[in-house]
């Protein structure tokens, strides 16, 4: 049995539907909100499985090539298991030595940054004064502050974060679940994707069913080149900033690598954002260290952007760099960090279904004006 969605009685229950729920907004959020709280372990797992098939699509494809040359071939399936196997693998160890020797070097990094700030504080002081600048209600402030206590909870200041997320238990558990459900979903992809395309073409129009199906593919792979690109740039460019400030012996070399890592996921803001940090903190240490600081991080960034980006990244969004700012901006007000992540191959889906439309009326345009001249 279909609807007619033009006809009066379904546009009148429509109507009172949309009035009564106007009215009783609240009850319709609470409603909502409950329902959320009911699928949202789903939702995590979907976007867990999202995420993790993009490495795990890496490790089937080098797994392929490997099998090829094998007298038996493991099966479709098997090579799926082996590869979410090792693609699990591969995260609980970065994670595990991310615990292990990055953060407590951080730890160490940020305690010793506030005794330097608090012996460099009255330099500064004296250099805004000799400029005649009022620096009582600056100083006053920074008199205010705690610097021993700043420097003893530095551990907890960097596992903020960790520590919010694991006060809630009920987060946890609709992690731990969505984890689970992401190894079925991904077990089972080929499954999955099968039934839903069968679904689509059930009980949609053939065409309609074409552009969602193109939609999808669209949207996935530009999701994987973006995210595997991104991740990869990071590692590099985390690993060139940390080695030339280790060589050219710039203070929190380790400090600055990880940040710059971080920030690289925020397209050009997070470059100025890293460099910025890391001349505040060479300058605490030696004001000529500053300038030297600068100077390396912006021969490592060029270097990267010509050389290295354009061979490991390309141009896997396909975005112009305005667009990609707005993007990124837009993404981290509303959704933060995930928010950034997400929003740039977002962007560009969109873009180029919106480029492919334009084109296409146009074409369209042009030949109608071409008929209607002849």
């Amino acid at each position: 049995m279909k609807f007619n969605t033009k006809s009066p009685l379904f546009l009148v229950t429509f109507g009172i539907l949309l009035f009564a729920g106007v009215m009783n907004l609240p009850m319709v959020l609470q409603f909502l909100q409950s329902m959320l709280s009911l699928v949202f372990p789903v939702i995590i797992g979907l976007v867990f499985a999202f995420v993790l098939n993009v490495p795990m699509r890496g490790f089937e494809r080098l797994l392929r090539r490997l099998a090829s040359k094998m007298n038996k071939k493991p099966s479709d399936h098997t090579l799926q298991k082996v590869s979410l196997f090792l693609t699990l693998i591969t995260i609980g160890l970065v994670i595990t030595i991310a615990l292990t020797m990055l953060f407590p070097a951080l730890i160490t990094s940020v305690k010793s940054i506030t005794p330097l700030m608090r012996e460099r504080w009255p330099e500064w002081l004296a250099i805004l004064s000799s400029h005649e600048i009022d620096v009582s209600a600056i100083n006053e402030w920074m008199n205010s502050l705690d610097f021993e206590s700043l420097a003893g909870n530095a551990k907890n200041i960097l596992g903020s974060a960790f520590n919010a997320a694991s006060s809630t238990i009920s987060l946890i558990t609709s992690v731990l679940f969505g984890l689970i459900i992401a190894v079925y979903v991904l077990l089972s992809k080929e499954t999955l994707s099968r039934q839903t395309r069968k679904f689509v073409y059930a009980n949609l129009k053939e065409q309609t069913a074409d552009q969602i199906c193109e939609v999808a593919v669209l949207a996935r792979d530009t999701f994987a080149k973006f995210l595997s690109g991104q991740c990869v740039e990071a590692i590099i460019l985390g690993v060139l900033i940390f080695v030339s400030f280790s060589v050219f012996q710039v203070p929190y070399a380790g400090l600055i690598g990880f940040l710059t890592s971080l920030f690289a996921f925020i397209p050009y803001v997070g470059a100025f954002a890293s460099c910025a940090v890391g001349v505040f903190l060479a300058l605490l240490v030696d004001p000529s260290k500053a300038i030297l600081c600068l100077v390396v991080y912006m021969v490592v960034q060029f270097v990267e952007n010509q050389f290295i980006y354009p061979h490991v990244v390309g141009n896997s969004v396909g975005l112009m760099p305005i667009w990609t700012l707005i993007a990124a901006l837009i993404g981290g007000k509303l959704f933060g960090v995930v928010g950034i992540i997400f929003s740039i191959p977002l962007t560009a889906t969109l873009y180029v279904l919106v480029r492919e439309d334009t084109n296409h009326k146009l074409a369209q345009k042009n030949r109608l004006s071409t008929q209607s001249g002849e």
